[in-house]
């Protein structure tokens, strides 16, 4: 007897629902709703909007179509896309503290899982959960190499995952670990170092669109305030 289909599975076509369960699956520990349950209230939540807006809006044929795009479109943005990002560099943040650690817990000899161990101990942040659920994959009898590799799926962080490859290869081919985080450190720092000079670039214009969209409106207020109070009282 074949397995019946879910209603997922009949409306979606596979490398859409797989694309989805990817995005999912790097929200990692902290993952809140499974892909189905996402899929399913993106599309009726759709219907619910386009059958509203077509019955009872003005010019509901026209509006509906336009405005259930627009809602599918931003459903994503606000569930996925945006809590990934926010995800991303909350990640991003955590790990050069968190590979700290763990280079220092190399340093004293230990091997790569105990040093995993040591960092997951002191420190408790998403970054460490990730780790931490890692080394549950392998007392449960993964190896580390294919537990590591799980995890970079988990992680919507390119730098960080670039930096777990480094440690599968290191681990597998029995190069120094050692060598490898030092490396690894060093990048991370002139990223952080980067990425506070961007934040700096960014202030001018921040603050020009500031003065835009407040100044500007005082300015005008100031000038055109008395002669509107005139006209009024006239």
């Amino acid at each position: 007897m074949k397995n019946k289909k879910s209603f997922i599975n009949r409306i979606y076509r596979e490398k859409d629902i797989k694309k989805i369960d990817a995005k999912i699956n790097q929200f990692g520990v902290s993952k809140k709703f499974t892909t189905e349950y996402f899929m399913n209230f993106r599309l009726f939540t759709s219907i619910i909007v386009f059958v509203v807006l077509f019955i009872f809006a003005d010019f509901g044929a026209l509006i509906a179509p336009v405005a259930t795009v627009l809602w599918y479109i931003l459903v994503g943005y606000f569930m996925i896309d945006k809590p990934l990002k926010k995800r991303e560099r909350k990640l991003d943040n955590e790990a050069y503290y968190y590979f700290e650690v763990l280079t220092l817990a190399l340093e004293s000899g230990r091997n790569l899982e105990n040093a995993i161990k040591m960092a997951c101990k002191y420190i408790d942040s998403e970054i460490s959960s990730e780790f931490k659920e890692t080394i549950k994959q392998v007392n449960f009898g993964k190896s580390l190499t294919e537990s590591l590799s799980v995890m970079s799926m988990r992680i919507p962080s390119l730098t960080i995952n670039n930096i777990i490859l480094n440690m599968e290869q290191s681990n597998l081919f029995g190069n120094s670990i050692i060598e490898t985080m030092y490396n690894q450190l060093d990048f991370l720092k002139d990223k952080q170092i980067m990425d506070i000079k961007a934040q700096i670039n960014k202030i001018p214009n921040k603050i020009s669109i500031f003065s835009v969209l407040f100044f500007i409106p005082l300015i005008l207020l100031i000038i055109l305030g008395p002669v509107l109070i005139d006209f009024l009282l006239k």
